[in-house]
């Protein structure tokens, strides 16, 4: 389990590819985040939980399997790159952000930023298979960070960042047209499925 509340950015600096569908890197991993770290240790990468395979200091290794590579930002990955970093939740840990599970929805990318002195809206655009769970003022998940949505439209959506998560995060440095990876909130898909399960068998009877 995650929170979405991002430790900071950890760095790939090795990849190791023997097959089209299967990949290992090793990231050197911000400053905390390799505390007593050990290997089956779970770490959300852009979002995406991924299990430690090797330590070695404050490097982890990790094994990424074909369907990892496919559906997620983590496929496109190459030496140098920088990845949003989050140790597992444990008991007691304060949630700031929502609980997380470490699974992408999907993908999608940004369309748009609008950014202002202090601040800076960035917009997405909507997958169709996401409609129903993306909602104003509902949380999502976006590269690993908890994030309130603003302004929904029948194609686009938008969160609103602050200067901390643009320091500490991938969101400071990313740019139109990248690839972001989505996990939408369990409990908004529980509700939503629930709820058109319902109506679907009200209108059968």
């Amino acid at each position: 389990m995650f929170t979405g509340i991002v430790q900071g950015l950890g760095v790939i600096t090795a990849i190791s590819q023997p097959a089209p569908d299967f990949r290992s890197h090793t990231v050197r991993l911000p400053e905390g985040a390799a505390d007593d770290i050990q290997i089956g240790a779970s770490i959300a990468h852009n979002g995406c939980c991924l299990t430690v395979t090797a330590v070695n200091g404050n490097e982890a290794q990790f094994d990424l399997m074909g369907e990892t590579l496919a559906l997620t930002n983590l496929g496109d990955l190459t030496v140098g790159d920088a990845v949003n970093i989050e140790r597992a939740a444990r008991f007691g840990d304060e949630i700031g952000g929502h609980v997380m599970s470490g699974h992408i929805s999907a993908t999608t990318e940004i369309t748009r930023i609008e950014a202002t002195e202090h601040n800076r809206t960035l917009w997405f655009r909507l997958p169709e298979k996401l409609k129903p769970y993306i909602l104003s003022k509902g949380f999502v998940g976006l590269d690993g960070c908890s994030l309130t949505i603003g302004t929904v439209t029948d194609t686009e959506f938008n969160v609103h960042l602050i200067p901390e998560t643009l320091s500490r995060t991938l969101f400071g440095q990313r740019t139109a047209g990248e690839r972001i990876n989505v996990e939408i909130d369990a409990q908004t898909q529980a509700v939503v499925d629930t709820v058109v399960r319902v109506l679907a068998a009200q209108k059968a009877r």
